[in-house]
């Protein structure tokens, strides 16, 4: 049985992460997923503990998914909003060491990824990144949960991110590192992913030897030929709704369409976090496709997010 090497740890972005604890949490979620399903014995609990769950970001998902996990694993989850916590002259410092006395896991949802990282710094519990603006680990660890549940193969899998240099690009190239997924990046000059993310890629692939390729280009439909997996994610998220005109037309010729998936494997499959803005990253015709697996993805939310917990958890 693999050493948990997981235990009290926080999990910030997937970089957290060695490829060995990758294979961990995904080996994790695919046992839950299926004693879950079957109803089997022998589930893991952790009655007793609780979990603050931190919405400073309000989400359908990421409720719903930590809220689930938690309840299945016997910890009972605190639901806070931006109205409960960090909202006052409080100082961070302050409020986490009040939280470290009533609860065993720290969930946040964020806008900067330096509010999570002070969060971590201060706290006892171990503290799960529910996305900031520049990562979202959870998202990862779903993803490749359904590309491998798909593809039964992660390592040289092509995937194709087409859109926004966000949180999910980054995220995406930090997955591939840690895989040895092939992970390209196609975001108009000007809305690239951040080019410390893409370093710190490159340097996870030397560094574990997974033979990931990375690579950032300009061209969308160049980058999608012969790809295994095409995903996208809306281009203006949360906080940017204001520039939300001027991101549409730097993004024209990046929707992901009938053509460009054409362009794909066969059998490529379709990626996207949701939620989706039909028309504008995607069309009808491509989510709704048998190629379209987003709602897998939704759901494994729920299983990777609980195999995570449970490993931070448990000794």
């Amino acid at each position: 049985m693999p050493v948990n090497t997981l235990h009290g740890r926080d999990v910030l972005t997937l970089a957290d992460l060695t490829p060995d604890e990758v294979r961990l949490v995904l080996d994790r979620a695919v046992a839950h997923k299926r004693m879950w399903r079957q109803a089997a014995g022998g589930r893991p609990s952790h009655g007793g503990k609780y979990a603050a769950i931190i919405m400073l970001k309000p989400s359908l998902r990421t409720r719903v998914s930590f809220e689930v996990a938690c309840r299945n694993l016997g910890i009972e989850p605190v639901i806070l909003g931006p109205g409960d916590a960090f909202s006052r002259s409080e100082t961070v410092h302050d409020t986490v060491k009040v939280l470290d006395r009533f609860v065993d896991l720290i969930v946040l949802r964020t806008f900067e990824q330096s509010h999570v990282e002070q969060v971590a710094e201060h706290a006892e519990a171990p503290v799960i990144n529910a996305l900031t603006d520049d990562h979202h680990p959870c998202q990862g660890l779903a993803d490749l949960l359904t590309i491998e549940e798909h593809l039964e193969r992660l390592a040289g899998v092509r995937f194709v991110y087409v859109g926004d240099g966000n949180n999910m690009a980054n995220t995406y190239l930090l997955a591939g590192a840690l895989t040895g997924m092939h992970v390209t990046v196609a975001s108009p000059l000007g809305y690239q992913p951040d080019p410390g993310v893409v370093a710190q890629a490159i340097s996870l692939t030397e560094r574990h030897g997974t033979g990931a390729q990375i690579a950032v280009v300009a061209d969308p439909r160049d980058a999608a030929c012969g790809a295994d997996v095409i995903a996208t994610d809306t281009w203006a998220s949360m906080g940017q709704e204001a520039e939300h005109a001027a991101r549409v037309a730097a993004f024209a010729g990046f929707t992901v369409d009938d053509e460009m998936m054409a362009l794909a494997a066969p059998d490529a499959l379709f990626m996207h976090c949701l939620p989706a803005h039909r028309g504008e990253e995607v069309t009808d015709s491509v989510i709704d496709s048998a190629e379209s697996v987003v709602f897998d993805e939704a759901e494994n939310r729920l299983w990777a997010q609980q195999a995570l917990i449970s490993l931070l958890m448990e000794r």
